[in-house]
């Protein structure tokens, strides 16, 4: 690995859009894929993306735009993913060309719902990535704060720690500070699990807990984070890290953060259909629940995730949020 090898991004969210504008700060020249047309015309013509992160302009000399998926996977070295999970399968679909030769960074957060698997592992099943040429981004970090340029942390996770310096350095920049880990597959679950744990906390927020519940919401919320990671993949790791604890407590607590606006809104009591409509913008911790939800189901001995079992029974069990959180305050300590 070294920064000659190409990158490029695939999506056209928010943090997809972030993502490229870290990049382009080491980088002279950025693929970029996004389904729309009018996206790629509206940023070659504007310099911005017109649906997210606006104000963030782009040197388009310095972008290799792209509606052809295969186009840009096969211009690239290093694929990043940054599409929201429930969308994942339909975009990958499109892909004809062999990237077994690729490394692939993740920047999703979430399972892949029609394969169940986290999505390095579906890149290893489905496309035979090598791990050790599969990488994950972690927070803490919002896409609407690396557009103000705040300092802001990213954990990049790779079984091959030459490729996670390497990727790491090209990430690196005055406002973005980076760190590499070995854990990939607890830092993927993490980023999946803390969408969850916001979602209950916009819905506490929404019916009107204050500060003092949120805390301990949160304190359990890390607890029940490591408890499910260390189920599904046992090593050792330090869950206070800020791969674990911070990307937690900023997704928990931050005006940016759209699976706390979401669980806000249900809390509020919008139907979930009405809160998903009301949103520009995807609330990954929806699909991440029932994954994790069935996740949990699979194993012979379950464990305990009061937190997420209440989220899943009012997302997708209709059930009342004001009475499932006040037996939720129950199972908390």
């Amino acid at each position: 690995m070294s920064k000659e090898l190409k990158y490029a991004v695939f999506g056209a969210g928010s943090w997809a859009t972030a993502i490229v504008k870290i990049l382009c700060e080491n980088l002279d020249e950025v693929g970029w894929y996004m389904r729309s047309v009018y996206t790629k015309e509206h940023l070659l013509k504007e310099q911005h993306n017109p649906n997210y992160l606006s104000s963030v302009e782009f040197k388009t000399e310095n972008l290799i735009l792209s509606n052809n998926i295969n186009e840009i996977a096969t211009y690239a070295d290093v694929l990043i993913f940054a599409i929201p999970s429930a969308f994942m399968q339909s975009e990958l679909e499109k892909l004809t060309v062999d990237i077994s030769n690729k490394t692939v960074v993740s920047a999703v957060k979430g399972i892949i719902p029609e394969s169940g698997l986290l999505v390095g592992e579906h890149f290893h099943e489905v496309y035979n990535i090598p791990f050790n040429n599969i990488a994950v981004i972690a927070g803490p970090c919002h896409a609407e704060e690396v557009a103000l340029e705040r300092l802001s942390y990213l954990t990049i996770s790779c079984a091959d720690s030459k490729k996670a310096k390497a990727i790491a350095e090209n990430f690196s920049s005055n406002y973005i500070k980076t760190k590499i880990s070995d854990d990939v597959i607890g830092t993927e679950y993490a980023v999946m699990l803390k969408n969850i744990y916001a979602i209950a906390a916009g819905i506490a927020h929404g019916l009107g807990y204050g500060d003092n519940f949120q805390s301990v919401l949160m304190s359990n919320a890390i607890r029940e984070m490591k408890r499910f990671i260390k189920k599904m993949h046992k090593m050792k790791r330090n869950i206070n890290n800020s791969a674990y604890l911070g990307d937690l407590l900023v997704t928990g607590y931050s005006v940016f953060s759209r699976n706390r606006m979401f669980g806000n809104m249900i809390g509020k009591g919008y139907t979930v259909k009405s809160a998903q409509m009301e949103m520009s913008m995807v609330a990954e911790g929806y699909y991440a629940t029932k994954s994790a939800h069935l996740l949990n189901d699979k194993n012979k001995k379950k464990t305990k995730l009061p937190i997420i079992d209440a989220v899943y029974e009012i997302l997708y069990e209709g059930k009342d949020p004001k009475a499932t959180f006040a037996k939720l305050t129950n199972k908390l300590d």
